[in-house]
């Protein structure tokens, strides 16, 4: 592995994020899914005591392996302080997570990482590419960081980005990139391991409307191809781009719904 990448895998994995029973349940899909995600009456409480924040309060939510999902929320909601919880980026005060089986919500910040590299692919709002490298060396990270042999690193890199339309945009650097290609880019990334779970980070809020069409059709294709993507937004618009809508308004869920309008 060169110094750069050595460097670089540092930065990569210290990217920053925006840091009563409210159950509202769901019909599920009428097939074989397993439970992903287990999320059991979770509280976050900041400043414990007088003063003290609740970002949520007692939430509880599943979701299933295959499923699209939108967790909808505008500032000061919970939406930011749930979506670290769903990436093991933060632990609650109090509750349980499982993910994929294994309970997540007490682990160290190493066992965290490690879950998170194995478990999660991330898409940012920023992108949150290494400048001073190509679209290729961008997608490879994770996958050097997962221990993944030169050659098949190569071959998961280009194949990732030949899915998200960009084969002949691999040895290009970000600045050589629109804001669209850098996040198709960052989507590659996300899926070269082929995580269980996708969690988007407000993934269309730096780019235009077309740019923004282009990449939910991306998310759209991936879930159709048997992926669980995990969107998260402020946006009604984009939120009803997803099978299913997750609402949260002052730490607690108060709409969870199957939007039977979509059509994939």
């Amino acid at each position: 592995m060169s110094l750069k990448f050595k460097k670089y895998m540092i930065l990569y994995y210290k990217t920053n994020t925006d840091v009563g029973q409210n159950t509202i349940s769901v019909q599920k899909k009428e097939n074989n899914m397993s439970a992903l995600v287990e999320v059991k009456d979770i509280c976050k409480i900041y400043n414990p005591g007088e003063n003290e924040v609740r970002a949520l309060d007692h939430v509880s939510l599943s979701i299933e392996t295959g499923e699209f999902v939108a967790i909808i929320g505008q500032s000061g909601s919970g939406k930011s302080t749930l979506m670290n919880m769903l990436g093991c980026l933060d632990t609650p005060t109090s509750g349980t997570y499982f993910l994929n089986g294994k309970d997540v919500s007490t682990l160290t910040d190493d066992e965290q990482s490690d879950i998170r590299n194995k478990e999660i692919g991330f898409i940012f709002q920023g992108f949150n590419l290494i400048s001073n490298l190509t679209a290729r060396e961008n997608v490879e990270l994770p996958l050097i960081y997962r221990g993944v042999p030169k050659k098949e690193r190569e071959r998961l890199s280009e194949e990732s980005l030949k899915i998200v339309g960009l084969a002949h945009r691999m040895d290009h650097k970000p600045n050589e990139m629109s804001g669209g290609q850098q996040q198709r880019v960052a989507i590659a990334r996300a899926i070269a391991a082929k995580p269980p779970v996708i969690l988007a980070d407000e993934p269309t809020g730096n780019l235009d409307s077309g740019s923004s069409k282009e990449i939910l059709q991306i998310l759209k294709e991936l879930y159709k191809g048997g992926r669980t993507v995990i969107l998260i937004t402020h946006d009604n618009g984009i939120a009803a781009q997803a099978k299913r809508v997750i609402r949260i308004m002052d730490g607690h869920i108060v709409e969870d719904y199957i939007n039977e309008d979509v059509v994939f």
